[in-house]
């Protein structure tokens, strides 16, 4: 049963206070010895981030996430709550979370003095004392801090003076607990330098009164390195007091942006749906495609997001031509060409992008994409080839199964190929993967297409002169 007075507490098996660092350090040690994961849902960082953060907790560092946007900075920092204790004893309706043991606020104290052991005890539990702000330039050395309030004097008819007529910010709140700031270089460097004495002499002052509130508190925080130049910047002394600055970085390879997309992207879905291989290939390397491509600014970065929401929105491309024709939504790559408004909101483009704009430049980079993956297939296109090169043409349209498979089969020998490559009797993935050899053949220049998908000859027919993609 829980304690509920400081009497019972101390009669407890409760042990002795820890500090958060020390907390989170002996949680850490316990889950390594026990060699359980420390962060869940975390892709492609277990041999590189993980084990700096790791090694961060183990030496009690205050720690900074660098990384351009999409890199899970935040939801590292959120999962740090995991690994403190389930709950910790404070003093009951105590702002601060004052320890029973070593209160920090006049509050706290007064009630302690006059209660004694019958002092009430609450308990807090471990997801209370995560808090997290967002740096903007409004944010104010009150918000995060704290100010004198006079209305709290008159309502309590004590002078201005007084501890008592503080009102606390964001960080003395946070106290037994961790305390997380996103995107630190938007916060003015007046408020940053509020936060030397916390870091460094573990107190802090409010309204040049000579108050000390000796917090117990772990800061952790978030940039963006960019923003050192572009928007703001970290001063230099706090820098200096950040004790572990470790970078983030995107999937290193297109396996480990697969698994982070299937876990994030809403693909479930009230309806039947078919998501092939290579069409899940053809979304990541889309975004590997877009942090190479020069037109893009490699500085901003291309998200993790993107290839997550170009999945979503390629899959509700494929179900709205699945209730019209009433058939089973199956992700084909007329769907990904659909769904450019995923791709074009997430590219910061350079002057040479910019000129040719961004739907040109993601139609682009979609199509370099499917040429990537259909290059890793053994495929003779021969005979498909020369059927376009005879002056045939072949326009792919939203057509039901079997209209499209009888349109397919003027084609010789590509839909033999595409159930190959299916290893599938069921028509609709036949198509979807014949279509994917044309489109994969044209990606090549092997042969054209015009933007409403009608195929022909590599060389300029007269047939489809306008409009090439």
């Amino acid at each position: 049963m829980k304690a509920k007075t400081l009497g019972e507490l101390k009669a407890s098996a409760y042990g002795p206070q820890k500090s958060v660092k020390d907390e989170l350090r002996a949680n850490t040690i316990k889950r390594l010895k026990e060699n359980k994961a420390l962060f869940k849902g975390i892709i492609s960082y277990q041999d590189t981030v993980i084990p700096q953060i790791i090694n961060a907790i183990l030496s009690k560092h205050n720690f900074i996430l660098l990384g351009l946007r999409g890199q899970a900075k935040t939801r590292l920092l959120r999962q740090l709550s995991d690994l403190l204790d389930d709950e910790i004893p404070v003093i009951a309706n105590t702002e601060l979370n004052d320890s029973p043991f070593r209160p920090i606020s006049a509050e706290a104290k007064e009630i302690l003095r006059e209660k004694a052991d019958e002092t009430p005890i609450a308990w807090l539990p471990k997801e209370a004392r995560y808090i997290e702000k967002l740096a903007t330039p409004d944010v104010t050395v009150a918000d995060i801090i704290g100010d004198i309030d006079p209305i709290k004097a008159a309502k309590l008819g004590i002078n201005i003076a007084d501890e008592r007529t503080v009102h606390y910010g964001l960080l003395p709140r946070a106290n037994r607990g961790i305390f997380a700031m996103n995107e630190i270089p938007d916060l003015s460097a007046k408020v940053q330098v509020a936060l030397f004495n916390i870091m460094q002499e573990g107190d802090v002052q409010i309204r040049g009164y000579p108050l000390r509130l000796p917090l117990d508190v772990m800061l952790v925080f978030s940039a963006n390195p960019e923003d050192y130049t572009a928007r703001g910047k970290i001063i230099t002394p706090l820098k200096d007091r950040i004790g572990s600055e470790i970078r983030t970085h995107y999937p290193t390879n297109i396996e480990d942006g697969m698994k982070i997309t299937a876990q994030e992207a809403w693909v479930e879905r009230e309806n039947e749906a078919i998501i092939l291989d290579f069409i899940v290939e053809i979304i990541e390397e889309i975004a590997f495609q877009a942090r190479m491509d020069r037109r893009v600014d490699k500085h901003s970065g291309v998200s993790q997001r993107l290839p997550i929401s170009l999945m979503e929105n390629a899959l509700s491309s494929a179900e709205q031509r699945a209730f019209v024709l009433d058939e089973k939504a199956i992700i084909r790559i007329k769907d990904i060409y659909a769904s450019l408004s995923s791709i074009t909101g997430k590219l910061e483009l350079e002057y040479e992008g910019e000129l040719k704009g961004a739907e040109q430049v993601a139609t682009e980079i979609v199509k370099k994409a499917v040429g990537q993956v259909f290059s890793k297939y053994d495929i003779d296109s021969s005979k498909i080839v020369e059927y376009f090169e005879a002056e045939n043409v072949l326009k792919v349209a939203d057509l039901a199964t079997a209209d499209l498979t009888k349109s397919f089969k003027s084609v010789p020998k590509l839909l033999p190929l595409a159930k190959l490559l299916a290893k599938s009797k069921d028509a609709q993935i036949i198509n979807t993967y014949a279509e994917f050899i044309l489109e994969g053949l044209y990606s090549l220049k092997q042969i054209a297409r015009a933007q409403e998908q009608l195929y022909s000859s590599a060389q300029e027919s007269s047939v489809i002169k306008k409009s090439w993609n």
